[in-house]
Order: C-alpha cells, then structure tokens, then sequence
C-alpha cells in the first residue's frame, strides 16, 4: 500500500469513528509499526490543518480525533440546536485544575486541598466528561483515582499533559488561568454536546 492509501485510511477510519482513536489501534488496523501510524498521522494532520474547510484532526496524548474547527460552533450548535450550558462554578474550575496538576488524585487528596466536601462538583465534571475515574489507590477502602479525559486536553487545545501551562506563582496570574479555564470550559461543554 502507497502512503497516500495510509493517510487516507487513517483519515476514514478517523471520521468513522468520531471519537479519538489511539495509534496502537491504528497500527494494528493498517498492519503497521507505532511508529509508522505517527508519521503518517503527522503528515495528515498537516495536510488537513492547513486546508481550507469545517474539519480540522487533533493529537491528544497518543490518540487522534477529526473534529469541527471552533469558528463554526454557532453553526454546529443552530443546526444541532445545542444550548450553551450554564458555565463552570468556580469550585468546578478549581477542583478541575487540581486534578489536572495532580492526577491520578482521590476525592480525599481533592478535598484536602480546598478544604470542603467535592463530591458533587466532582460528580459534575465526570457528566461533562473533562474527568474520569483512573482505578482505585492501594490503600484500605481503595478509593477511586480520578484524571482528566482527552476531551479535557481537546478544549485546552493541547496534546498532553506536560503542555500544560506552569501553576501560578501570584494571585494575578491565578485569575488569569481562571479566566482561561472557564473559556475552555464552554467549549468543553459543547464538544461534549456535538459528541452526543
């Protein structure tokens, strides 16, 4: 098989799925090496990302997405007829970025940080689909670990974890990242939305 037929059975299997595909999937899909699919999947991603056009591919951690570009969300949401739900509490952002900086964390670790009960704010980020449980800590009662989801790196826009952006230093760089993470939540939450 040619290189063209590579990338463009990567772009198919891609769109047929819909969600992020990992690249040891794709491999065994192609009959191919990890590597292969990373530079084949690396010369699509240019290729579609340059082009003009609605659609755009992702690298999120070892996995690949084909997705809508964000300029036409109010499209996407008039013919889905998604509404904007209501954004993030700040507890919400907070218990976000302390699972981000810190997974795999338990709902103890989380608590012990802010000092009051989370469950229900973590409950909430688990249905927006930016945290998921990551198994359960070795210790007696083993509690539940949880961690962010592709979704959470899709709408920071980056591709792992490590790109995430140094922890504040002063009060006026954390309201920046708070701003920043309820931007980012709005567009997790219509992502989740045109997932469905």
């Amino acid at each position: 098989m040619e290189v063209k037929e590579y990338k463009n059975a990567i772009e198919a299997v891609l769109f047929a799925n819909g969600d992020p595909v990992e690249a040891e999937r794709l491999a065994e899909i192609l009959e191919v090496d990890e590597e292969t699919v990373h530079r084949f999947a690396e010369d699509l991603m240019s290729e579609i990302n340059t082009r003009a056009g609605g659609i755009m591919m992702i690298r999120l951690d070892n996995q690949y997405q084909l997705c809508t570009r964000q300029e036409y969300a109010a499209y996407i949401r008039r013919a889905l007829d998604i509404r904007r739900n209501t954004p993030l509490s700040q507890a919400a952002m907070e218990v976000l970025a302390i699972i981000a900086y810190n997974q795999p964390v338990t709902k103890a670790f989380v608590e012990q940080v802010r000092g009051v009960d989370c469950s229900a704010v973590i409950q909430g980020l688990q249905q927006k689909n930016l945290i998921e449980e990551q198994g359960r800590l070795e210790l007696p009662g083993r509690p539940l670990l949880y961690g962010t989801t592709p979704v959470f790196l899709r709408c920071f826009g980056i591709s792992k974890l490590s790109e995430l952006p140094p922890l504040p230093q002063k009060e006026e760089e954390a309201r920046m990242i708070e701003t920043t993470l309820e931007e980012v939540i709005e567009r997790a939450e219509f992502g989740k939305k045109e997932e469905e």
